[in-house]
C-alpha cells in the first residue's frame, strides 16, 4: 500500500492535536483547522555512508524542474521552502520521516498548492549552514522532481543522502593559487593559543591570522633590536565580514600583496584576522558569551606578532580595516582601544548607532524588528530601490536553518547579556519581532558605539580625534548608510574630526569598485594609512 503524504491517520490525528495545543501558546501563531494534517518527507542515509550521521537535516523545495541544486537565494527569499529536523546517529541504510510542517519556512509545507516541484535534502553535519551554506563535509541527496505533486494526498517523497556538496570551483581555484604563493617572505599563517580565551572557554582557543608581508621583506633579516635593526613596516589589521573565514582571509591578503607588488598600494604588513566562530562572528569584542576577544587581541596576539615580525609596534603604525561585520569590528576596536591603534578605515560597518538598527530604533517604545509603527514590514535586503526581503523573512529563515550561527543570533552572542540558562538573551522575540527593552538597554551601554563615544568622550576623545574613517554606499544592500549617518552626526557634535564618505549608488557588494577595478578602494585606504604611519614620505616609485 503506498504511503500517503499524511503517513497514516493515527499519526495525523496526534500531530494535529499537538499542533493545535502548541499553537495556543505561541504569540502570532495561526491554526489552520481546515488543513491540520502534516506533510512528510522520507530521508534515507545511503548504505554507502561510512558511519552514522548526525546534524541538522534540511529539505529544500521549489517550483520548477531541471535544477542541479535546490537552495535558498537571497534575491528570491520566498521561492524556496525549507523544513528542518535534528538527526542523531542515522545509521547507513536507515531512514527518518521529516515533518515539513513542524519547523518550516516560509510556511508549513501543507500550505503549498499542487504543482510541479523539485526537492533536495542536505544534512548540515556541523551546523554551519546559517554561516557558510553547504560545505564539502555535508551530505546531500540528488534533486528529486515531484511532478504534479499534491501535498494533500500525494505520495510521501523519498530522498537519499549519498553525496557531498562540491566546493565552488572558482573559489577553490583562488584558494589553491593563494596557498601556492604563500610561504616565507610572502605569507605566514599564525596561530596563537590565547590564555585569556582558553581560560574563558575551559578548552584551548586560538587566534588565527594570515600575516601578509610586503614585496622586499626579508624574513632572514637580523635582530629587530639594536643600532643596525632592519626597516620596520606599518601594519594593517584587517578582518572579514559575516560568512568569511581564514581561507578567505588568505585570498584577500594575497590580492592585497599583488597590489603592493604592482605599486598600487604602499609597502605594509597586513594581518588578515579570522573572526569566525560556531556562533557567528565574535567581532573582536569583549563579550560575556563569546569571551574577551578584544583584550586577547590587543594584549596577547598583537604583542606576539610584533615580537616575530618587523612591525612599527606603535599606535601610528597599527591601522585597522574591515568590511560589514569586519567594519563594525574594526570600528569598535578603534573606539575601545584608542591608544593602541592609529586609525580605522571601516567600510559598510554593521549598525554603530542602535537608534537605526538597519531601520528600527531599538530604544523606541514598543520597538519591533518586524513591523514599523504604521504596521508595514521593516525591509532588510534591497537591490538599489527594490526591496528583496524583510527583517521577518530574514529572521524566520535563519531560525529554520539552525539555532545558532546566523547573523541575528550572532548579534545576540556578541551583544547580549547571558540568560539564566547560560545562553544569550535574545534581543527580540522570533515569533513577533518585539524587542526586549532590557536587552536593548544592555546593548546600548556596552556596544552602541555612538552612545559610547558621546558618554566617554572626555576620557577617550583626545586619543580618538581624527582616527575614525567610515566609507559606505548610499544604496547599501542592508541599509547600513542610515546608522552611519547617525554616528557621523554624533561625532560631528563632539568635534571628533571623523571622516565619513558616502559613495553614490554603491551597494554593500560593489563598494570597493573603482572604475573597472573591483578592489580599487584598497589603494585609497592603503595610501591614507601610510600617510598616518609615514607622514610626508613618498612611497610610489
Amino acid at each position: 500500500m503506498p504511503r500517503s503524504g499524511r503517513a497514516g491517520f493515527l499519526r495525523n490525528a496526534i500531530l494535529a492535536l499537538a499542533a493545535a495545543v502548541a499553537a495556543s501558546f505561541l504569540p502570532g501563531s495561526r491554526v489552520f483547522a481546515a488543513n491540520p494534517a502534516h506533510v512528510f518527507f522520507r530521508v534515507q542515509a545511503s548504505t554507502s555512508v561510512p558511519a552514522p550521521l548526525s546534524g541538522r537535516l534540511l529539505v529544500f523545495l521549489k517550483q520548477g524542474s531541471g535544477d542541479k541544486d535546490v537552495d535558498i537565494t537571497e534575491f528570491h527569499p520566498q521561492d524556496t521552502w525549507v523544513a528542518a529536523l535534528e538527526v542523531h546517529d542515522l545509521a547507513p541504510g536507515a531512514a527518518v520521516d521529516l515533518d515539513a510542517d513542524e519547523i518550516a519556512y516560509p510556511e508549513p509545507f501543507s500550505h503549498l498548492p499542487p504543482g510541479d516541484y523539485e526537492a533536495q535534502a542536505v544534512l548540515d553535519v556541523d551546523h554551519t549552514y546559517n554561516y557558510s551554506g553547504r560545505t564539502p563535509k555535508d551530505w546531500m541527496s540528488a534533486v528529486v522532481p515531484l511532478k504534479s505533486w499534491d501535498p494533500e494526498g500525494g505520495a510521501e517523497p523519498s530522498l537519499t543522502l549519498d553525496e557531498h556538496p562540491q566546493a565552488n570551483p572558482r573559489r577553490a581555484a583562488d584558494l589553491d593559487k593563494a596557498r601556492a604563493e604563500a610561504g616565507p617572505g610572502t605569507a605566514q599563517l599564525e596561530e596563537m593559543e590565547s590564555p585569556l580565551l582558553t581560560r574563558f572557554w575551559g578548552r584551548p582557543v586560538k587566534i588565527e591570522a594570515w600575516v601578509i608581508l610586503p614585496p622586499g621583506y626579508d624574513p632572514n633579516a637580523p635582530s629587530l633590536n639594536g643600532p643596525h635593526a632592519p626597516e620596520t613596516y606599518p601594519t594593517a589589521y584587517w578582518t572579514h565580514g559575516f560568512g568569511g573565514g581564514i581561507d578567505g582571509a588568505l585570498i584577500t591578503g594575497m590580492r592585497i600583496r599583488e597590489r603592493m607588488a604592482e605599486g598600487k598600494m604602499p609597502p605594509m604588513i597586513w594581518v588578515m584576522l579570522d573572526e569566525s566562530i560556531p556562533e557567528g562572528t565574535h567581532e573582536f569584542a569583549d563579550s560575556v558569551n563569546d569571551g574577551p576577544w578584544g583584550t586577547a587581541l590587543t594584549t596577547e596576539f598583537i604583542p606576539y606578532l610584533e615580537s616575530r615580525y618587523r612591525m612599527d609596534a606603535r599606535p601610528s603604525g597599527r591601522l585597522l580595516n574591515g568590511h560589514s561585520s569586519g567594519g563594525w569590528a574594526t570600528l569598535q576596536l578603534q573606539v575601545n582601544y584608542p591608544g593602541v591603534f592609529g586609525g580605522t578605515w571601516s567600510t559598510s560597518p554593521d549598525p554603530s548607532d542602535f537608534h537605526d538598527f538597519t531601520g528600527p530604533d531599538l530604544y523606541a517604545a514598543g520597538a519591533n524588528l518586524y513591523l514599523k509603527p504604521d504596521g508595514t514590514p521593516w525591509p532588510i535586503y534591497r537591490d538599489h530601490g527594490k526591496v528583496i526581503s524583510t527583517m521577518e523573512q530574514f529572521a524566520r529563515l535563519e531560525a529554520v536553518l539552525g539555532p545558532y550561527g546566523g547573523q541575528m543570533s550572532s548579534f545576540d552572542w556578541v551583544f547580549s547579556p547571558k540568560g539564566k540558562d547560560g545562553a544569550p538573551e535574545p534581543l527580540f522575540d522570533r515569533q513577533t519581532g518585539a524587542v526586549d527593552p532590557q536587552v536593548a538597554a544592555y546593548w546600548r551601554e556596552h556596544y552602541d558605539l555612538a552612545h559610547i563615544c558621546a558618554a566617554d568622550w572626555a576620557e577617550r576623545g583626545a586619543a580618538l580625534k581624527g582616527k575614525i574613517h567610515v566609507i559606505v554606499g548610499t544604496a547599501d544592500t542592508f541599509y547600513l548608510d542610515g546608522p552611519a549617518h547617525k554616528l557621523d552626526a554624533v561625532l560631528a557634535g563632539l568635534n571628533a574630526d571623523a571622516h565619513f564618505t558616502y559613495l553614490p549608488g554603491r551597494t554593500h557588494f560593489d563598494l570597493y569598485k573603482v572604475g573597472e577595478d573591483p578592489k580599487g578602494l584598497f589603494d585609497r585606504i592603503g595610501a591614507e594609512m601610510y600617510a598616518v604611519a609615514r607622514p610626508g614620505v613618498e612611497w610610489k616609485k
